[in-house]
């Protein structure tokens, strides 16, 4: 069972909700989180070693266009989708799989079968964009910390690598949501949760070098949601910027959390880095910004100092949301824009 918040978080997190801290402290009716195993003399067993190579989904929507675009014989176009198809991605978790145990059970099945280490990306907590584009996420903070435990509860052991809320960190830093204590607490508990599974890897979300220029704060934050548990912190994720300067940034971030914390960085689409202006064809240039191009590819093996991974997170092809007249929206598979990223990459 995990422990009670501390007095001064849990008056915040009264204010965000009573319940979520009778929760923490065993008062609820939700079950415990799952525990990890322990060896004969009752000490925690290691966590087993990841298998070497990130999961691949076939079942993921440029195979499904590649084949499509093969029986119109576009043969090049489906050599270039296939580019995507075959490299592995992140699963995102946004709260509405019902229930989220079930898809992350059936997920972490198929990648243990393929022998591979999933990627999953938790992004539900409440207020998640902030009033970008609506308050998205969970309902409140009982509702997040119940889901988390339920998805907790699906990884039953195996392998796995969770980011965790992307921009929720950044997010506290810029003063957002209206309760930032309350939220801080619960990205601690959620690290609690996700690690207490005995296997799973998990990065805080921390943003990337054009958000937050105050290192010192960022690094504050982030041990205030609990980057100490956790594995280390996520960079880039579902933005552009080119990997040379995302890693010279974790290294700030690195050094002003004490110079051991590691990272993962996000490469899916900074191949030809950032679009130079704040907008593009009249819309935000953080949304879809033409000529960008795939990154690095994803590997357990960077040869970066501190770096951990470079990974697939944003899956490349993805709206970034209906920002022009045409576009689709956030989240939805967009061919043509798939196509770009490849082409620009060669």
């Amino acid at each position: 069972m995990l422990p009670p918040l501390p007095p001064h978080v849990r008056r915040s997190a009264v204010v965000a909700g009573a319940a979520f801290a009778l929760l923490l402290a065993g008062c609820g009716d939700e079950p415990a989180p799952p525990r990890p195993s322990t060896t004969a003399a009752g000490a925690t067993a290691a966590a087993p070693p990841p298998p070497p190579v990130f999961y691949v989904d076939p079942d993921n929507p440029a195979d499904e266009e590649a084949a499509r675009l093969a029986a119109q014989g576009r043969t090049g176009d489906a050599a270039a989708l296939r580019e995507i198809a075959t490299r592995p991605t992140a699963k995102w978790l946004t709260g509405e799989e019902d229930p989220v145990r079930d898809e992350v059970d059936d997920y972490l099945e198929e990648a243990q079968l393929a022998g591979q280490t999933p990627v999953l990306v938790a992004h539900n907590v409440p207020e998640r964009d902030c009033g970008r584009q609506g308050d998205g996420g969970a309902s409140d903070v009982v509702a997040y910390a119940r889901w988390i435990r339920d998805l907790a509860s699906g990884v039953n052991g195996r392998p796995v690598i969770v980011v965790l809320e992307p921009g929720a960190v950044p997010d506290a830093v810029s003063g957002c949501p209206h309760d930032v204590p309350g939220r801080l607490a619960l990205l601690r508990d959620a690290v609690a949760v996700l690690k207490s599974t005995g296997s799973a890897q998990v990065y805080l979300d921390a943003g990337h070098p054009a958000w937050i220029g105050d290192v010192n704060a960022l690094a504050a934050t982030l041990r205030e949601a609990g980057v100490g548990e956790a594995d280390g912190f996520a960079l880039n994720v579902a933005n552009f910027v080119r990997t040379d300067e995302v890693v010279r940034y974790g290294h700030r971030i690195s050094d002003a959390l004490g110079g051991a914390a590691r990272f993962v960085i996000d490469t899916s689409r900074n191949g030809n880095g950032p679009y130079p202006d704040a907008t593009a064809d009249g819309a935000p240039s953080w949304c879809n910004p033409p000529g960008r191009a795939l990154g690095e590819e994803p590997t357990a093996d960077p040869g970066l100092d501190r770096v951990d991974a470079l990974l697939w997170v944003k899956y490349p092809g993805e709206s970034d949301g209906a920002c022009r007249p045409g576009e689709p929206e956030g989240g939805e598979w967009w061919p043509q824009y798939a196509l770009g990223l490849v082409r620009n990459a060669r």
